[in-house]
């Protein structure tokens, strides 16, 4: 039979003043110095400029922020009627979005709406709305803002 590892103890622990006795300030100084210099140093990642956070992306989403449901006093976007925005490196924009229901009174003009808004916006080439039914829209998808504009929170 094998015996069992000894189990570690908080006393077997080094004390803080025991840990540090062979290093000096000066030395501890350095190492919290050189820990500084590389992380201060550190560069961010290059944005880009097409994707999430990037300056057409966000121009996108400003634009279908402004596209209101006529028969709901919430933007489609907040409404949570968009489901995709993809923007190609040659700043073609292909935005995917729903209705709230198919016999939705608008289902004939608001994709040409939205397309005609898209492109509109400095730096997009070209704008394509694929209007999709799959997966159905249900108030789940409504951002909080939407809900609380609609007396829903």
């Amino acid at each position: 039979m094998t015996s069992k590892p000894p189990r570690a103890r908080v006393s077997d622990a080094p004390l803080p003043e025991e840990a540090d006795a062979g290093e000096s300030a000066g030395d501890k100084l350095a190492r919290k110095r050189d820990y500084l210099d590389g992380f201060l140093s550190e560069q961010p990642a290059a944005e880009d400029p097409n994707g999430p956070g990037g300056a057409l992306y966000e121009g996108v989403i400003l634009a279908l922020k402004e596209i209101f449901d006529p028969e709901i006093p919430v933007n489609i976007y907040d409404l949570g009627l968009i489901y995709g925005v993809d923007v190609t490196e040659d700043s073609a924009v292909t935005v995917t979005m729903t209705l709230t229901t198919p016999h939705c009174p608008v289902a004939e003009s608001m994709p040409g709406e939205v397309e005609l808004r898209v492109a509109a916006v400095p730096g997009v080439r070209e704008a394509e709305v694929n209007l999709v039914w799959d997966p159905p829209w249900d108030m789940a998808k409504m951002s909080d803002e939407a809900k609380l504009e609609l007396g829903m929170l």
